[in-house]
């Protein structure tokens, strides 16, 4: 019986952590890589919330306080930060979907779930490259005041 069990304990693969150094060789499939990014965002998201929150705050207390939300906006670290936070927000949803159609099944075969793994990170940033052209004031979009007179020219023409 002790025979057998030594032959068992013998025959069974030795299994090692993963040392920092072996970290940088190893080649994650892009799911591996999504699920990591879907963590690190949803960890970023909660630790600076008290942050989000603050803006939040600071853009509606009062006329006053947005003209310093406003000053604040203009530094360009915030700005940053900023798209740090709406990267890690759009990513996290994206990656969410992509998770909640796994859960039903949808997807779930090796090379459906790489190339979905590929829409979501590519996805995220694309989004993210949109917003932040706008939160940079690369290009301003149309107001909602300007849609109203947009509508109204248009009603009076009609």
């Amino acid at each position: 019986m002790v025979d057998a069990q030594q032959n068992v304990k013998k025959d069974r693969p030795i299994y090692k952590n993963i040392g920092l150094a072996q970290l940088v060789k190893y080649r994650l499939p892009w799911a591996g890589r999504v699920s990591i990014l879907h963590r690190i965002s949803g960890a970023a998201l909660f630790l600076l919330l008290p942050f989000i929150l603050y803006l939040f705050d600071q853009s509606l207390a009062s006329e006053l306080s947005y003209q310093k939300f406003q000053a604040f906006m203009s530094n360009i670290l915030v700005k940053i930060i900023c798209l740090g936070l709406i990267w890690s927000f759009l990513h996290h949803f994206c990656a969410g979907m992509r998770y909640l159609l796994l859960d039903l099944e949808i997807g779930i075969e090796k090379s459906e779930a790489n190339r979905s793994a590929i829409f979501v990170l590519f996805t995220g940033l694309a989004l993210t490259a949109v917003v932040g052209l706008k939160l940079f004031g690369v290009y301003s979009a149309t107001s909602s005041k300007e849609i109203s007179c947009l509508f109204i020219k248009l009603d009076q023409n009609a």
